[in-house]
């Protein structure tokens, strides 16, 4: 499965270039970056380690429990920055905190996490959790 790397928000641009640039362009090679490959890429650009870590938590998130780019941003955002933190979680806390950021945001529509996803995510993250520490 290649998951391409599309589309990032406008603040994400610089480091979308510079990971195309090194010729990495689908999450799963983002997801293998260490450290010192993020600091490389972030020294010799205007991209910054930062937001080249975000990325990386997105492509974890994005990988291991099979979700979207726009659903691991909305994680991410919601302040569920990895696999760890997700699985921690109860499916009603992530709605809490999903909803929480979807009404600062004003979206006027219907919350995007019901009970139902918000179960398959955290059980997908237990699952995916339990893997990565074995």
């Amino acid at each position: 499965m290649n998951k391409v790397i599309k589309d990032l928000p406008q603040h994400l641009q610089e480091e979308e270039k510079q990971l195309r640039l090194h010729g990495i362009n689908n999450w799963f090679l983002v997801k293998d970056l260490q450290d010192e490959k993020l600091l490389e890429i972030a020294k010799k650009s205007r991209a910054t380690t930062r937001n080249l870590k975000r990325i990386r938590g997105m492509a974890t998130l994005i990988c291991e429990i099979n979700l979207s780019q726009s659903e691991a941003s909305l994680l991410l955002h919601a302040g569920v920055p990895s696999v760890q933190a997700l699985a921690s979680l109860t499916p009603s806390e992530l709605m809490n905190k999903t909803g929480r950021l979807e009404r600062q945001l004003s979206t006027g529509r219907k919350p995007y996490v019901d009970i139902k996803k918000a179960s398959n995510w955290t059980i997908n993250a237990r699952r995916a959790n339990s893997e990565l520490t074995q």
